[in-house]
C-alpha cells in the first residue's frame, strides 16, 4: 500500500526514535514532530490500518515488517541525500537535512541509485588516497634527502 509523505515522516520518526529510546510511544511522535498528541493518534491509525504499525497494550508503537522495511528505506534515502548535499555540493548540515527531509519522499530510485554509485566511488578514491599516502611520504622524504646531498648527479659523481 501507497502511504503518503506524511505517513513515511511518521514511519521514519519511529524508527529514529525506537533506535535511540528502545521503546517509543505516540507521545515520543508527538513531542519530536512538534504536532499534536490527537494529530498523531489519529496518523498511528492510519499507519496501523495499513500494516505498518502495532500498538501493544502498553501504547509502544511497534513496526512490522513492512513498517520497518519502508521507515528503513526513507531514513537511508535520508542519510544519503543529506550526505551527498553536504559532501559533494557542499551545503551546509543544516540545509542538507531540511532538504533531504523533503526530498526523499519524491526522488526516483535512479537518482537515489546514481547517488550511492556517486558517494561510493569519493568512498573509494578517499582509500586509496590514504593508502597511497605513505609512498607519497616517503617519496618526498628521499627527494628531500638527494637535494640535500646535491640531488641526483650527486648519486652518479665519482
Amino acid at each position: 500500500m501507497k502511504i503518503q509523505e506524511s505517513g513515511e515522516n511518521y514511519l521514519e520518526t519511529i524508527l529514529i526514535l525506537e533506535k535511540e529510546k528502545g521503546n517509543v510511544r505516540s507521545i515520543d511522535v508527538a513531542n519530536r514532530l512538534e504536532f499534536s498528541k490527537a494529530s498523531i493518534s489519529r496518523a498511528m491509525g492510519i499507519l496501523k490500518e495499513a500494516g505498518y504499525l502495532n500498538i501493544d497494550d502498553g501504547g509502544n508503537l511497534l513496526l512490522t515488517k513492512a513498517g520497518r522495511e519502508k521507515a528503513e528505506q526513507i531514513y537511508e534515502r535520508h542519510q544519503l541525500i543529506t550526505r551527498f548535499f553536504v559532501e559533494a555540493l557542499e551545503v551546509s548540515e543544516e540545509t542538507a537535512e531540511k532538504d533531504a527531509c523533503r526530498i526523499e519522499h519524491v526522488i526516483s530510485e535512479e537518482t537515489v541509485e546514481q547517488m550511492r554509485l556517486w558517494m561510493q566511488t569519493a568512498d573509494e578514491l578517499d582509500r586509496l588516497e590514504e593508502e597511497v599516502r605513505p609512498a607519497q611520504e616517503d617519496m618526498q622524504r628521499m627527494l628531500s634527502e638527494l637535494n640535500g646531498m646535491g640531488g641526483l648527479e650527486a648519486l652518479f659523481q665519482k
